[in-house]
């Protein structure tokens, strides 16, 4: 936001411009000998002649025009030297997004486009792009049975898609895997809780605003989620849930390596459980968004734009601004204020010709 700019601090890149401006302050002073002679006429003309009525001469009749050109003039010279100023802003601080991504065995299935793991994977692409990446941080941890923190705080965005490259077609959690067959949302919100207290421990605490964001099918989930939810309450983090999966739901793929002459099961079918994690998303404080419902570009603005009204301020910071854009919209405003006092066809051609050189000038400037 902008706070103010200090006057004082004016500066000038290419101050030899300046001397330019001796032509609009001596238009200037004939402007003023011109309006001084209309008023003289005015009075004389008045004495002489004698009506039944009072007549009425405009004060500045076609001058006004000519005023508006000379000031405009000076504000594009003033463009020219290139002013610079010290500006004031107050900066709002970041968010941090702590994503947690379900690992589990359910997120294989294959009732999305690839399955609800890619699908899932291409959303956070999402997510990260839509980031600022000045002050904003995101950290990424992974969970089924058990967690695995893959992405500690940062504001690199090489480090984040680094991860996704790497997870894109397969999660690291293994079919094979006891532990992969289990939903710990528990232990997934508890790992996030651990890597903003190592983020606080080492870099000391931000003001930027945190939050959760939970990605899962719901789908078996153990542990106790409430105690979680509420640990992450009173720490000020609101839990954002996005739903992956259909409630038609589909076949969970059996793993690759089964012991020998081990006897067949029976297929396993996984579905969306909106209930579940609409009711942690309630109880989290956040809100329940689903995959495929809203497209991944609204969903992520939401996760974003909700988490950065909650932040703070870095307070004041002391910049430096390029005013000339200011100095070129001033002159712009003048011109357009001298054609509702024009009066002659001469006028509007020198007003076609004043906007052709604006128009070259911001040109030469921008290029």
């Amino acid at each position: 936001m902008l706070a103010g700019i200090d006057l004082n601090t004016v500066r000038f890149a290419d101050p030899v411009y300046l001397w330019l401006l001796i032509a609009p302050a001596a238009l200037l002073f004939v402007w003023i000998w011109q309006l001084t002679r209309r008023r003289r006429d005015a009075r004389q003309f008045r004495q002489h002649r004698r009506l039944p009525v009072r007549e009425r001469f405009p004060i500045f009749g076609g001058l006004m025009f000519w005023l508006c050109l000379i000031v405009a003039s000076a504000w594009t010279i003033l463009a020219l030297a290139r002013p610079t100023a010290e500006i004031s802003v107050l900066r709002t601080a970041g968010v941090d997004l702590v994503i947690l991504q379900d690992g589990s065995a359910s997120m294989r299935t294959p009732d999305v486009a690839g399955d609800r793991w890619q699908r899932s994977i291409r959303f956070l692409r999402t997510l990260g792009e839509s980031l600022a990446w000045k002050d904003d941080r995101i950290a990424m941890a992974l969970f089924a049975h058990i967690a695995a923190p893959q992405v500690r705080l940062t504001k690199d965005p090489n480090t984040f898609f680094f991860f996704l490259d790497h997870l894109d077609r397969e999660s690291p959690f293994r079919l094979e895997d006891d532990t992969t067959w289990d939903t710990n949302i528990e232990l997934g919100i508890a790992w996030g809780l651990h890597l903003i207290e190592k983020d606080e421990e080492l870099y000391g605490k931000s003001p930027n605003a945190k939050a959760f964001v939970l990605i899962s099918d719901g789908q078996a989930w153990s542990g106790q989620v409430a105690r979680s939810i509420q640990l992450a309450r009173q720490r000020g983090l609101p839990v954002y849930v996005v739903g992956v999966g259909t409630s038609a739901g589909g076949i969970i793929p059996e793993p690759s390596q089964k012991a020998p002459n081990a006897p067949p099961e029976p297929p396993l079918r996984s579905s969306l459980d909106r209930t579940s994690l609409a009711m942690i998303a309630n109880t989290g404080g956040g809100e329940y968004l689903e995959l495929d419902r809203d497209g991944d570009r609204e969903i992520a603005n939401r996760i974003i734009d909700a988490a950065r009204r909650r932040a703070g301020s870095r307070g004041l910071q002391v910049g430096t601004e390029e005013l000339y854009w200011r100095c070129l919209a001033a002159a712009a405003v003048f011109v357009g204020l001298g054609l509702l006092f024009m009066q002659e066809r001469g006028e509007l051609l020198l007003q076609a010709a004043g906007a052709g050189a604006a128009l070259a000038l911001v040109w030469s400037l921008t290029r």
